[in-house]
């Protein structure tokens, strides 16, 4: 008989986009990543997702086949209307998970739970009810992000007590929260290998990316374009990443500033998914990880981007932060110190490329650890 595990968080597919249902991307990936580890190892797996619709229309629920080791399980969601409808909508979708747990998990069963606020009440109920044991993936603490009333402050505290055990993405966020030593394994993000395409731009320069968020809040995409400033005619900058119209504009203007005064040559090249994004990465030598350094949450969350550059074989420059530098992978990343446009440069510049260098040996390395831990996690 085939091995099964439930696998509960807010996912849905790009076929299904129509019934415009909430999820986070970052979420899906790393969720899509995790079956795809559970598949390899032998398990079948059922996403069961409470996510609902942000459109005036209900839609019926339905379980789409993702691959034959996959599948998806979702509820019915009603119209995102008026505040009543919208609170309706967030009640039934509770509801339907809570249900669905009482009726199709069994006692001592074990489940795996990607962390979220919009679905932790019905879950702990649902658990002190049937007594199965929770396997919580825990990628931050939503009160370090946000700010939050001290009652909701409180209920995330509390489903972090009742998990049996833990998927974190650092070592740090584990001996943050696991304070009585529960079993648990880390995952950075997803080690997903990309066969190296070739593909270089063969201009004579060596080619910078940041790659990532827009945010000014987060600072990654500024820092980077503003060390462009103290790069020589050597070096070319590409920032590509998701934002909003303003975010955006704000970042061409500053691109436009800089580029009046600097040798190195900078541009904004969008936002680029899928194969687009590999090829486009491939094509770069450094990958930048630049965000502020004394965010609360930056020393327990680990930056996904680095996996990225590393799996398609770049080099990378990152600030230092705790979480990075006592990682698996924190001795193959190029430091700066110092939080400033200069030092991000000079550090860029000392990269040496004659030094040898396999970052997809590494990350195969993560992926076939990360398949024995899993599997002994849901054995322990």
């Amino acid at each position: 008989m085939q091995k099964q595990i439930k696998y509960v968080g807010f996912y849905d597919i790009n076929e299904n986009n129509k019934e415009n249902r909430g999820y986070s991307l970052a979420a899906t990936n790393k969720m899509d990543y995790i079956c795809s580890a559970l598949n390899k190892i032998g398990y079948k797996v059922i996403i069961v997702s409470p996510s609902r619709t942000n459109n005036k229309s209900f839609y019926r629920g339905k379980k789409i086949k993702i691959n034959d080791y996959t599948y998806l399980k979702l509820f019915p969601t009603f119209p995102w209307g008026n505040i009543f409808q919208k609170a309706f909508s967030l009640f039934a979708g509770n509801m339907f998970l809570f249900i669905y747990l009482l009726m199709n998990v069994k006692k001592c069963e074990e489940i795996l739970v990607y962390h979220s606020l919009g679905l932790q009440n019905a879950v702990r109920l649902a658990k002190k009810i049937k007594g199965f044991n929770i396997i919580l993936e825990v990628e931050e603490i939503y009160q370090d992000v946000m700010s939050y009333s001290s009652h909701i402050k409180k209920s995330e505290y509390k489903i972090f007590s009742k998990a049996d055990k833990f998927i974190f993405p650092t070592e740090l966020l584990n001996e943050k929260l696991n304070l009585t030593n529960k079993p648990s394994t880390i995952i950075y993000g997803t080690y997903q290998l990309e066969e190296d395409r070739n593909s270089k731009f063969n201009d004579g320069k060596i080619h910078v990316i940041y790659a990532g968020t827009l945010n000014a809040a987060k600072g990654g995409a500024i820092a980077a374009t503003a060390a462009a400033a103290y790069l020589s005619e050597n070096y070319r900058m590409h920032i590509i990443g998701f934002g909003s119209e303003n975010e955006i504009e704000n970042l061409v203007k500053k691109i436009e500033e800089i580029s009046t005064n600097t040798k190195c040559t900078i541009s904004y090249d969008g936002l680029l998914r899928g194969q687009q994004y590999i090829e486009f990465l491939q094509k770069c030598d450094i990958g930048l990880s630049t965000q502020f350094p004394n965010s609360t949450y930056s020393n327990t969350s680990f930056p996904s981007k680095i996996l990225s550059y590393m799996a398609n074989g770049l080099r990378v420059v990152s600030v230092r932060i705790s979480a990075l530098e006592k990682s698996k992978i924190g001795d193959t990343i190029i430091y700066f110190d110092n939080y400033n446009p200069a030092e991000i440069a000079k550090t860029i510049m000392s990269v040496r490329f004659s030094e040898t260098y396999d970052s997809r040996k590494k990350i195969k390395e993560l992926d076939q650890k990360f398949m024995r831990d899993i599997e002994d996690l849901i054995n322990h």
